[in-house]
């Protein structure tokens, strides 16, 4: 189960259901021993009060395999799917929207303001980058090939058929797509930049932060001194792996957290607080190059987005 309660997604069976202002359908499977389908889905995902399943079920938002509306109190069969669309009635308004910089038939390049997530999570769907080009392009298929955080802004890549994500996703696992990110922390005169930042990283407490610990290495970041102005500076960031959190926890280790971190070094805001658009984390997604797999075309991209420091 994913966060706020919602039902990990599964493939869909059978049918194709349409999307709807840019959400595509999500997907619940019944276990053995479920009770009346109302229950069910209020037990099974708590983040979404009872009232408002009910609501969803009277309006026929919640569908069988046969793509036929379900009944709130219709029993429940072992292994029936529920397909359901995921909506917040009070979904707050980032202050900007994505940009798309690049789109053929098989890829999007968009360009992503800070805050915004690239998927539905928490307390945004409308909001979040996909849905976003999901509705703007009508393309149900389009999916990011990778990640970054939703307090970083820039350049997400996304595919548009799934018979070519594997071969895009092998970029990022065999390390063929050189990517670049722009920071903004503290002048640390005493470092000797260019340097590599090695450590192993896992989960971390609270559960939303990752941590440094002994063992071997599974995360590599070179960092780079871009330009500096008094005791601030723009730093360049090439991730080599990519754990979560990698470039803010690599940043914080080397005693120059990124300004505007409200995790690293110590809890500030979490996740769930309220937002603060004034006081954006200073990390950008600055540039992606990469040989497309399937065109054989040379990418290259970089964001139209800026920090509160830039080059010269």
């Amino acid at each position: 189960m994913s966060e706020h309660g919602h039902a990990a997604p599964l493939p869909l069976r059978g049918i194709q259901l349409s999307m709807r202002n840019g959400v595509s359908a999500s997907v619940v499977s019944v276990p053995q021993g479920a009770p009346h389908l109302l229950d069910f889905l209020a037990q099974r995902m708590p983040g979404i009060s009872r009232s408002e399943w009910a609501e969803r079920l009277a309006q026929g938002l919640v569908l069988h395999e046969d793509g036929q509306a379900a009944l709130p109190h219709q029993s429940c069969q072992p292994g029936q799917r529920l397909y359901y669309y995921r909506h917040l009635a009070d979904e707050p308004a980032l202050p900007l929207q994505a940009q798309v910089l690049f789109e053929d038939e098989h890829l999007l390049v968009a360009d992503k303001p800070h805050f915004m997530p690239v998927t539905p999570t928490g307390r945004y769907v409308q909001q979040s980058l996909l849905v976003q080009l999901k509705r703007q392009t009508g393309c149900a298929d389009l999916v990011p090939l990778h990640r970054i955080d939703r307090e970083t802004a820039g350049l997400v890549l996304l595919g548009k058929r799934p018979l070519e994500r594997d071969a895009y996703h092998a970029l990022f696992r065999d390390h063929q797509i050189h990517k670049t990110y722009h920071a903004v922390a503290a002048h640390s005169p005493h470092l000797q930049l260019p340097l590599v930042r090695t450590s192993r990283l896992v989960p971390g407490e609270p559960f939303f932060r990752s941590q440094e610990v002994p063992g071997p290495a599974n995360s590599e970041t070179r960092v780079a001194l871009l330009h500096t102005d008094g005791q601030r500076a723009l730093y360049g960031l090439e991730p080599i792996s990519g754990k979560r959190h990698q470039l803010r926890v690599h940043m914080n280790a080397l005693g120059i957290p990124i300004e505007g971190d409200l995790f690293y070094p110590t809890v500030l805001r979490g996740p769930d607080a309220p937002e603060d658009f004034s006081q954006p984390l200073q990390l950008l997604a600055q540039s992606v190059r990469f040989t497309d797999p399937i065109t054989d075309q040379i990418h290259e991209w970089a964001s139209g987005l800026r920090l509160t420091l830039s080059p010269p």
